[in-house]
């Protein structure tokens, strides 16, 4: 006969709290619009508290279930990753993923307090954090361009790197190639967000400018 026992501290108690921590982040990352969101992030911590439980079942499994949480999870964030266009999308919700694993582990290890204290503090990282680094990114930002010139006279180049100069970007030449009748430069701009975003504007309408990506 099917037994229904359950002890509500050991076995409910942390599967309520798993969902409660993975829908505090999880609300967090929706409202931002992000590929792991609500629902996704309940889940992954449901998920690892349910297998944390069952690790500390003897008679149903031993501890490698635990232990192989961390590199099952890494399967999942690496899905979120991708190369665009421009730069690499994705590694802060795979981080997301990782973390969120992590503290569904410890709410099924009984850890109960941290792990909401952990909770909390994602959600300021995620959140007060991001603020910050717009802020730090006002007035100390790093980005790659790469500038096509329409022919190869060096006096282009010249006359490229005193205008961004007079935006207050510094330019550091990382790399230059002739592809035909053009040359290619890749530089690293440091300076503010606002003049870099202000001068990129102004790139494209430069009549010696063939082709121009920030990246």
């Amino acid at each position: 006969m099917i037994s229904f026992d359950f002890d509500f501290e050991s076995q409910i108690l942390p599967i309520l709290i798993s969902i409660v921590c993975g829908a505090v982040v999880g609300f967090e990352r929706e409202f931002k619009n992000k590929s792991a969101g609500f629902r996704t992030l309940i889940l992954i911590c449901f998920g690892s508290t349910i297998f944390t439980l069952l690790s500390r079942m003897g008679h149903l499994s031993d501890d490698r279930i635990a232990a192989n949480i961390v590199t099952g999870i890494g399967f999942l964030g690496a899905g979120v990753i991708y190369h665009g266009k421009f730069s690499v999308q994705g590694l802060t919700t795979a981080a997301v993923i990782w973390t969120m694993a992590a503290i569904g582990m410890m709410i099924g290890f009984g850890h109960y307090g941290l792990a909401l204290v952990l909770t909390g503090s994602m959600v300021v990282i995620l959140s007060l954090f991001q603020k910050m680094e717009l802020l730090l990114a006002n007035v100390y930002f790093i980005r790659n361009i790469r500038v096509t010139f329409q022919d190869i006279q060096m006096s282009n180049l010249r006359e490229f790197e005193v205008f961004m100069q007079e935006h207050q970007i510094k330019l550091n030449r990382k790399g230059m190639e002739k592809e035909g009748e053009h040359l290619t430069v890749l530089y690293e701009v440091t300076g503010t967000r606002k003049n870099i975003r202000r001068a990129n504007e102004k790139i494209v309408s430069l009549d010696y400018v063939y082709a121009f990506t920030s990246i």
